[in-house]
């Protein structure tokens, strides 16, 4: 069952080491033009990367207070967005993939070439999912967002940003797996690019995949 727009953001786990405070900021960044006085509210989460604190780092009060304002912040300016999505502009899907769970972040470019955070979304896999290679996983994570969107996306252009290449290997080749050939056919209804993002540089979805 797919996770609503928000609640895989209200639902971030708490951080335990530098690395996945790091991959929070990351995340928050991206859109920190949607997030009122981001640095400020970002400011005791931004300590913690500091040299002085290895691995191991402290989590106290105000910073818990600056992680659940900055979910609440950011979850309000998707549910109050700032903008009216423009259903005739392109989208943008970020996708991510941990063994467990599937992650897509669905965005659209503004005029200033600000990321407009449209939706966020989640999805367990079953035992059985779990087993699946990194690409089925990643693969699955666009099909999923893209049904659940269908009535947004369906005829607009969308460009999927995702860090495994072979994905561009299911609309431009016919798969040699029955299942593959199943979701290369559900895929070119929709008006695809794919373009390699590294994890790194995906924050958008890598977080969520990580934490």
């Amino acid at each position: 069952m797919a996770i609503s727009e928000t609640k895989v953001v209200q639902e971030m786990k708490t951080p335990t080491a530098k690395t996945e405070v790091k991959r929070i900021l990351g995340f928050f960044s991206y859109f920190r033009e949607h997030i009122k006085d981001f640095a400020k509210v970002a400011q005791p989460l931004t300590d913690l990367t500091s040299r002085k604190y290895s691995s191991k780092i402290p989590w106290g009060e105000s910073q818990q207070q600056s992680f659940e304002q900055l979910k609440r912040l950011l979850c309000k300016a998707t549910v109050e967005p700032l903008y009216i999505v423009d259903f005739a502009k392109p989208f943008n899907l970020f996708v991510a993939a941990s063994l467990h769970t599937v992650y897509a972040v669905l965005t659209q470019t503004g005029d200033d070439g600000t990321e407009l955070p449209v939706a966020f979304s989640s999805t367990k896999l079953s035992q059985a999912q779990t087993a699946w290679s990194t690409i089925e996983r990643e693969a699955y994570a666009v099909l999923v967002t893209l049904k659940k969107y269908r009535s947004w996306i369906f005829g607009t252009k969308v460009t999927v940003y995702s860090d495994h290449n072979p994905l561009q290997y299911l609309i431009e080749s016919t798969p040699k797996s029955a299942k593959f050939m199943r979701w290369s056919l559900a895929l070119r209804e929709f008006s695809l690019t794919f373009k390699y993002k590294s994890g790194k540089t995906n924050a958008a979805a890598d977080c969520l995949s990580r934490l």
